[in-house]
């Protein structure tokens, strides 16, 4: 068990630092299945918020905050909608909803730029930000639908990525803190070694992207998004179907 958390952790930490997002969705089915689904999300919440902070201190001066605002005031406040959605609509029934749509976006996204036309930013973004934040709340992946976004806008991948750290910050935070008011304030109760574990794991994981990262094209780095969208709209309808 020790094993797989620390390599699943390490490898989001290095998908994150690369890419600007998969860390979710890299440690996110190992936890759920070792530690529970309630305390297994908690703990991605909090190491996705940690992760993206720790490379926030490395990237700030690239990023666009005006994309950031528009990407998460309507990610934050699709949160509580979401919420009430997840718990209205069967869950596996929602996932796979959730994993196609995404999907089909994705693929739609892809052949319309291939030619010269690009979506306007702004209507895009709040649109993208919205399935962001019901996404995070109803399936547990934020990062795809922006990934869509990325791809539809064709934004600059190192401002994106940049960009996205803050954003899965605070979407992080937000998702930790509802859970815990949701719960009537109570912490799972975490071994302190896992504490330990996951934050020297988070920080060796992102060292080792540091690396990866100035050898990596933006080209590469760009497609390495596309691939972890895809893979985040697969995973949900696989998850749906398993749980049906």
């Amino acid at each position: 068990m020790v094993i797989l958390i620390a390599l699943a952790v390490m490898a989001g930490a290095v998908a994150q630092r690369v890419s600007g997002m998969g860390f979710a969705l890299v440690v996110a089915p190992v936890l759920v299945l070792l530690i529970g689904p309630f305390d297994g999300v908690l703990m991605v919440n909090i190491c996705g918020a940690a992760s993206a902070l720790m490379v926030f201190t490395r990237v700030w001066r690239q990023i666009s905050w005006r994309h950031y605002f528009l990407l998460a005031i309507p990610a934050v406040l699709a949160v509580v909608p979401g919420s009430m959605i997840a718990v209205a609509v069967d869950g596996p029934t929602l996932q796979i909803t959730v994993g196609v749509i995404l999907t089909v976006a994705l693929t739609v996204s892809l052949l319309v730029t291939r030619g010269a036309h690009r979506t306007p930013t702004t209507p895009t973004g709040i649109i993208a930000g919205t399935a962001s934040g019901l996404m995070s709340a109803t399936a547990g992946i934020s990062g795809p639908a922006v990934g869509v976004f990325a791809v539809l806008t064709r934004w600059e991948h190192r401002t994106f990525a940049a960009t996205l750290q803050p954003y899965f910050f605070t979407l992080g935070a937000s998702a930790f803190f509802g859970k815990i008011i949701a719960s009537d304030g109570a912490l799972p109760d975490y071994e302190w070694w896992l504490w330990v574990l996951v934050v020297a794991c988070t920080v060796a994981g992102l060292l080792m992207g540091e690396l990866v990262a100035k050898k990596v094209s933006v080209r590469v780095a760009r497609l390495t998004v596309i691939v972890i969208s895809y893979a985040g709209g697969v995973a949900a309808i696989v998850d749906g179907l398993k749980s049906l």
